[in-house]
């Protein structure tokens, strides 16, 4: 058995770059939401002419696309994942371009007929209607308000379950509500034709697991350190020791919008 000082030092040691979670095969669960978002883009990316992946992390959920339209794009704003985006989407012909997740999209006014993004951290749906055609249509699974509340609040105490939304009104960020990215989406001129939400169970076995996910999803606990939190941690580890898994619920939204 690993004692709890080997996990921690698992959990710290394991890198962070891309949204490839196979590390987690065996020590975490999460439900998969029902409506199957990589099929839902394989569909769409199959009679578009030009797809843009916003935020893409290291492209790992476009590249699974099995037909590529004529022009492919994707940003990132992570350096780490860049040159990992590049090589997972090479196949697709794709263009991938460092932009920051608040800025203005590099790309000129009504370039694409498909916009996607997987979680991403912030939506301009004002750039996002301005780089779509007429007709085109915006795809994102995103992460809603009170995502894996369960973990922030052992960490940190009970914590109010908020949307995080900026004053920008045409701006959302992840943990935003299903009704404010509605309302957001629409103030920018797009009009939303399917919008789901699920809660997804997620179990973690060990410690290990619990300090890589914190890490690599850094919204859920702010600033975590092992050092800042190593009390609590040994406390939860403790816990699943004598129980078995800790269980949270991530909240997911699909939503999808069209440019009239």
């Amino acid at each position: 058995m690993s004692t709890f000082q080997d996990l921690l030092a698992e959990g710290e040691a394991v890198p962070t770059e891309g949204w490839d979670f196979s590390w987690f095969t065996g020590r975490a669960t999460e439900q998969r939401p029902s409506w199957g978002y990589a099929r839902l883009l394989a569909e769409r990316a199959a009679r578009s002419e030009a797809v843009l992946d916003i935020q893409t992390g290291g492209g790992e959920v476009l590249a699974t696309v099995p037909t590529a339209p004529p022009v492919v794009a994707a940003t990132e704003s992570w350096a780490p994942n860049l040159e990992i985006a590049r090589r997972n989407l090479a196949p697709l012909g794709a263009t991938v371009v460092e932009a920051e997740d608040t800025a203005d999209l590099p790309f000129p006014d009504g370039h694409f007929d498909l916009v996607v993004s997987r979680h991403p951290v912030v939506t301009r749906w004002d750039e996002v209607r301005r780089v779509l055609r007429p007709g085109g249509a915006y795809l994102s699974q995103q992460v809603g308000a009170g995502s894996v509340r369960e973990l922030t609040d052992y960490l940190m105490g009970p914590q109010p379950v908020a949307a995080h939304v900026p004053p920008d009104p045409f701006t959302t960020t992840a943990g935003s509500s299903a009704i404010e990215a509605t309302a957001r989406a629409e103030a920018a001129g797009l009009q939303v034709v399917d919008l789901r939400q699920e809660a997804l169970r997620m179990e973690f076995h060990d410690i290990a697991s619990v300090v890589h996910f914190l890490r690599k999803v850094i919204w859920i606990v702010p600033g975590f350190t092992v050092d800042a939190y190593r009390e609590r941690l040994a406390e939860l580890h403790d816990f699943m020791e004598r129980h078995g898994s800790f269980v949270a619920y991530s909240q997911r939204y699909l939503i999808e919008a069209r440019r009239g």
